[in-house]
């Protein structure tokens, strides 16, 4: 391998290769409270084994009113923080890093009350939802929820944090100039909510605590990404997790013959427009495609997503050569509850 299992480092944080674990939420894992439990504790232990850079936890909700399912992981009260300390001492016990996610699902949120930035419709996983559009002062007890969680996310001992901004969740709402239709101050081209989200976290985190953003590439277009990519590295962020935004409403681009995904194209046009370090996502299945992606894009690491559900031992057995095997995309995931049927986990289980 060439660059993918170098050190390097951010922001004073040593990372032994290049090899990210992205956010996955584990829905049915959890209750009503958003408490970490043991099945969460010992998944991400087994991910720290399997010899990655770095940990992404799951979408972390920051209130109930944003949560996607009833079911997740929150951090959006005080008495939550001693059950993500158990995540993150596992995890640090296997000497890697771990970030948390922080998100809000807004028009996408399984909550009956759903607020947008805008009045908005949308069809997601067929179902049709609604988000009525926020006031202003909920934006400011929005912005304040953020930044408490961040709070909280430092008490409990994470090397950072990673605020969801892509995948039709709350930020990438407000970024996408199709969804975000006001004409206040919160308008889609100011970034106010990000601005005093981040400034805020200033003021209760210390200066080397990581923050960065899970960012759309397409929001609504590339040239959006890479705009809101430029405004975020002017205003402090620490890295960006290049992926897909407000996917109902955007324009994904790759050019004709791309090997890659367009998530992993976006990575590559925001890398060339910012100094920050900078990820890339997308059907990365193996070895040799992820250190092309790297060669590619020129980004600061791969994440490896659904490999890793496969096989946690994905970077240690690619770095020992190998076969580390690869999600066959079923159209049901059995992975969550019928891990013992999965696919690729049965079929590298074949192979060996």
């Amino acid at each position: 391998m060439g660059r993918l299992f170098e050190t390097w480092n951010l922001k004073g944080l040593e990372i032994k290769n290049r090899i990210c674990v992205p956010p996955m939420v584990c829905f049915g894992w959890n209750g009503d409270d958003g408490m970490a439990t043991e099945k969460s504790v010992n998944h991400y232990r087994a991910i720290a084994k399997g010899g990655y850079g770095l940990v992404i936890q799951e979408a972390t909700c920051i209130s109930r009113q944003g949560r996607l399912s009833g079911d997740q992981l929150g951090i959006w009260e005080d008495a939550q923080i001693p059950g993500l300390k158990k995540i993150v001492d596992a995890v640090h016990a296997e000497g890697t890093p771990i970030f948390v996610q922080i998100h809000h699902a807004g028009v996408i949120s399984s909550e009956e009350d759903r607020v947008c930035p805008s009045d908005y419709t949308v069809s997601h996983k067929d179902v049709e939802k609604h988000g009525r559009e926020l006031t202003v002062e909920e934006i400011k007890a929005l912005e304040e929820d953020y930044i408490q969680a961040v709070r909280r996310a430092y008490e409990a001992g994470y090397d950072g944090v990673e605020l969801h901004g892509c995948h039709s969740y709350m930020l990438s709402q407000f970024m996408n100039r199709r969804v975000n239709k006001r004409t206040d101050e919160y308008n889609a081209d100011d970034m106010l909510i990000l601005k005093n989200i981040l400034e805020g976290i200033r003021k209760v985190v210390p200066e080397e605590f990581i923050v960065g953003i899970r960012l759309g590439a397409f929001e609504p277009t590339v040239e959006d990404g890479i705009a809101h990519a430029k405004w975020l590295e002017a205003h402090g962020i620490d890295f960006i997790n290049v992926s897909y935004g407000f996917s109902q409403d955007a324009d994904p681009i790759t050019p004709d013959g791309y090997p890659f995904a367009a998530a992993v194209y976006g990575g590559k046009c925001i890398k060339e427009a910012v100094s920050v370090p900078v990820f890339a996502v997308y059907g990365i299945q193996n070895g040799e495609m992820a250190e092309a992606a790297l060669e590619d894009t020129k980004c600061d690491m791969i994440n490896i997503g659904r490999g890793v559900l496969v096989n946690y031992d994905w970077a240690n057995d690619v770095k020992e050569g190998k076969d580390p095997g690869k999600c066959l995309y079923c159209a049901k995931c059995l992975w969550r509850n019928q891990v013992e049927v999965c696919a690729g986990k049965v079929l590298l289980e074949r192979n060996r």
